[in-house]
């Protein structure tokens, strides 16, 4: 990939009295969106396919049997949607602020409340919705929409006609566009191939981890049918077919009714919910707090390191974390579940190691398991008694904290590969990002331009 540096600058700059755009080149024109835009509204158009405009892609074709991915109504009267015509640029104005509009491949129908413009200069389409879209002009489309109400805002069509644009010749904005398309290209190849080696990486840790708990990590060892036909053959050693309640101890919030965020202090314990852990490990930083008279009312969720966290409902159903360490008291929001070993009440001693556990859920057998016993038509979740009826094999406990060890060495190395393959998306995903910010702003001049 070349960098920015070795492409050519154009030979003289002028100001364009915006700090934000910086210079640009001597014979760009420095205009506003209201001389490039007129607004249009036809409606009336039956027949026509839904669209819609996201942040994401821009203009993209609806499923009429989908809700879309913000569940927004569509009504069975669409008489009052607007016409948005191939090439025509659509607006999202609600969600201006996010990038959500493009110049629209597609011809078809919008939402009443979106805005839809005809280009009133010569403007090459393409090299419009490339600049338009650039995180530079998103920030700005930001800064410009006014708040009227929490997370959402309102980018008035009289605001955006102020907006500064940088206008270059047509044989320019053409070179740009493709100049662009085909970078845009190579580096999105280049971010799926990454992706695609991280998944097959996380793939083949799972399956490290997946055999390491359901069959030991001796290849010769002798084997025996373990009775429960999705379970298979163990080793022969290992102890009988065993269900998680009864050597685990499960847990989630019972007491705490009505908890508010205004009751959320800058001090005291943690209260930790899934969306405050990823990729298994937690943010204590994320973690509102509350009273310690609160964190007292309910004991069972008060948190130990080596527990394992489990969501038990939503979209997220089945995601886990492993408490390593503590920043002090801590205990669990809603929708989680904790789950503890219990003690042999012979020995003392408890019945797995937590590690080991947290492991054996990692697996496709326990994860499966947990999606196929979830209920709900319109909130999908799985009940405590489901998951504690969850069979499984366990090794003696010296095998359990020898499987562990290799697999902790194991998953460091694979998780430090993902690492740097993310690191690598990221870069690619920067230099993009400049690029185009470059390109459409005349800070580099790109092949093909006189």
């Amino acid at each position: 990939m070349a960098k920015l540096s070795s492409i050519k600058e154009y030979e003289a700059y002028k100001e364009s009295g915006f700090e934000w755009i910086g210079n640009v080149p001597e014979n760009w024109e420095i205009t506003k969106l209201g001389a490039c835009l007129s607004p249009v509204s036809i409606k009336n158009c039956a027949g026509l396919p839904l669209l819609s405009i996201t942040r994401e892609l821009g203009v993209i074709e609806r499923n009429l049997q989908e809700q879309g991915s913000n569940h927004n109504f569509i009504p069975d009267d669409l008489s009052g949607y607007k016409k948005l015509v191939k090439g025509q640029f659509g607006m999202n104005k609600m969600k201006a602020w996010q990038g959500s509009y493009g110049v629209s491949k597609y011809t078809g129908i919008v939402s009443p409340a979106y805005y839809v413009f005809n280009f009133t200069k010569t403007i090459n389409p393409e090299f419009f919705n490339w600049a338009i879209r650039s995180k530079l002009y998103v920030s700005y489309f930001g800064s410009a929409s006014d708040g009227v109400r929490v997370g959402q805002w309102d980018l008035s069509k009289d605001r955006m006609k102020t907006i500064p644009f940088i206008l270059p010749t047509e044989n320019e904005q053409i070179a740009i566009a493709k100049f662009l398309d085909n970078k845009a290209t190579q580096i999105d190849e280049a971010i799926a191939i990454k992706e695609k080696q991280i998944d097959l990486l996380k793939e083949r840790k799972q399956i490290i981890i997946q055999q390491a708990v359901t069959q030991g990590l001796d290849p010769d060892v002798t084997m025996k049918h373990s009775g429960v036909d999705w379970i298979g053959e163990i080793p022969k050693h290992w102890n009988e077919v065993t269900k998680i309640k009864y050597i685990s101890s499960l847990k989630g919030r019972q007491g705490w009714q009505g908890l508010k965020a205004e009751e959320y202090t800058d001090e005291g314990p943690h209260v930790l919910s899934s969306a405050h852990f990823n990729n298994y490990i937690i943010d204590w930083s994320k973690c509102p707090r509350v009273s310690y008279e609160r964190y007292l009312m309910d004991t069972n969720i008060q948190l130990q390191i080596g527990d394992i966290l489990l969501m038990k409902d939503g979209a997220n159903m089945g995601k886990l974390a492993f408490v390593s360490d503590l920043p002090g008291p801590a205990c669990l929001n809603s929708h989680l579940l904790l789950i503890r070993s219990l003690r042999d009440k012979q020995s003392g001693t408890t019945y797995f190691n937590s590690k080991y556990m947290f492991f054996h859920m990692m697996c496709a057998e326990f994860q499966d398991y947990v999606k196929i016993n979830g209920t709900g038509a319109t909130f999908l979740g799985i009940s405590q008694e489901s998951i504690g009826n969850y069979q499984l094999c366990l090794p003696p406990m010296d095998e359990q904290e020898i499987i562990v060890s290799f697999l902790e060495k194991e998953t460091l190395l694979y998780d430090e590969a993902i690492s740097q393959q993310e690191r690598q998306i990221e870069k690619l995903k920067e230099y993009k990002t400049t690029l185009i910010n470059s390109a459409v702003t005349g800070k580099i001049k790109v092949p093909g331009v006189v």
